[in-house]
């Protein structure tokens, strides 16, 4: 094997890069989970966690990726046959859906074209003609990682409210949270489901729900089994501290640390402005190529990722093999109904400006070695904008007239 020099780019839109300090935080000896030691350190991250959220209600942790928490999210809360509202934002809203219906499940999926998030007047539409009040439970997607279009999540409670529906609302951020802004008490959801590995700026192991009182007290009448998913059995323990199970102690670790730097250290409405900024320049470096955004409503761009449409009769595989093999770059593939025809840059996590331009100097230059249509200057509009997105107050009029 031949070795490559400096690091390796990990622009899929996650896992994400691991920032060192949570390295070194999670390299470290285990220690006894059911210990003092312990205890104070469960305390920490699951008060610290609502920060994130924004909530005052309970966070649940589980050992597991944020597929386990979808299941949770349904197994706490609903029955079989249960009917459920679901908008197909695009593949992984495609994949809960598929994991309600093998799960007994009724949902009921909205039909869209992978390229908007969930409209809150459709899902309004449906809720108001459902007077018996069969559905219960509505099942959105916050950032869809396949398509780079966010929901607006806010319209959506509102919707359900003119409706007058009682349906639970389930929300899922596992490419969002902590990294666009997130508010699950104000926005009135039952149950958010987040994973570790993106925002968050963890490898993947750890995945949570953000619980209201609505939702604890379904699970007095939810039919689906649950054990290892149950938050009953997980509250209890989780009061003083600590799991009904053994916990993934030094991923817990890695947690305090990462909360310290985005709570405590950047907070969060900079790392969600950080976000903006990245994303925003990285669309007009696409634009600058000539290339299309696959999301397109700008109200719904995403802030974590972005999806760019290959020209006609080329292929994404082929390009961002390139990109790796020449530049040590992996890019995001395009999935499901987008297999083959998007890639997706991953501007989310523990990233910083030159990061940003370092990955879009790799695109331009494999656009350029795969020979896909495209102009140059992707790479010089994104640094135009993060200049001037920078500068002090005092020198943005002499930026201007550079």
């Amino acid at each position: 094997m031949t070795y490559s020099a400096g690091r390796h780019f990990l622009q899929i839109p996650g896992p994400t890069n691991v920032p060192d300090r949570v390295l070194r935080a999670i390299d470290r000896a285990t220690i006894d989970h059911r210990g003092p030691e312990f205890q104070k350190l469960g305390q920490e991250v699951l008060t610290g966690l609502k920060a994130v959220f924004k909530t005052k209600s309970p966070v649940v942790i589980f050992p597991a990726s944020g597929t386990g928490a979808w299941e949770a999210a349904l197994v706490n809360t609903l029955s079989p046959g249960d009917r459920v509202l679901m908008y197909e934002t695009g593949h992984f809203a495609t994949l809960w859906h598929r994991m309600a219906q093998r799960m007994a499940l009724n949902p009921e999926f909205i039909a869209s074209d992978w390229r908007h998030g969930a409209d809150p007047a459709a899902l309004e539409a449906r809720l108001a003609q459902d007077r018996a009040h069969e559905i219960k439970a509505v099942c959105v997607v916050h950032n869809e990682t396949s398509t780079g279009a966010t929901s607006r999540i806010g319209e959506i409670r509102k919707a359900i409210d003119r409706a007058h529906h009682p349906a639970l609302y389930m929300v899922d951020t596992i490419s969002s949270l902590a990294s666009i802004d997130y508010r699950h008490d104000e926005w009135g959801v039952d149950v958010t489901v987040a994973g570790s590995q993106k925002g968050l700026m963890l490898p993947p192991g750890l995945s949570f729900n953000a619980v209201s009182d609505k939702a604890l007290a379904a699970t007095k009448s939810a039919k689906l089994p649950s054990s290892y998913w149950s938050w009953e059995e997980m509250l209890g323990p989780n009061k003083s501290g600590f799991f009904p199970y053994t916990p993934a102690t030094n991923l817990l670790y890695g947690l305090r640390e990462a909360l310290k730097m985005l709570v405590e250290e950047e907070g969060l409405e900079n790392v969600f402005k950080r976000h903006d900024r990245h994303a925003e320049a990285t669309r007009r470096a696409v634009r600058a190529w000539g290339l299309e955004i696959l999301c397109v409503n700008p109200a719904e761009y995403s802030s974590a990722l972005t999806a760019v449409l290959m020209p006609n009769g080329y292929s994404e595989v082929d390009f961002r093999k390139v990109v790796l093999e020449r530049f040590n770059m992996s890019l995001g593939s395009g999935l499901g109904k987008l297999a083959q025809k998007v890639f997706r840059i991953g501007h989310l996590g523990d990233f910083n400006d030159l990061t940003l331009l370092g990955t879009l100097a790799g695109v331009e230059m494999g656009l350029t070695l795969s020979a896909v249509p495209h102009k140059a200057g992707g790479v010089a509009a994104a640094m135009d904008y993060l200049t001037k997105a920078t500068a002090p107050a005092n020198v943005g009029a002499v930026l201007e007239k550079v």
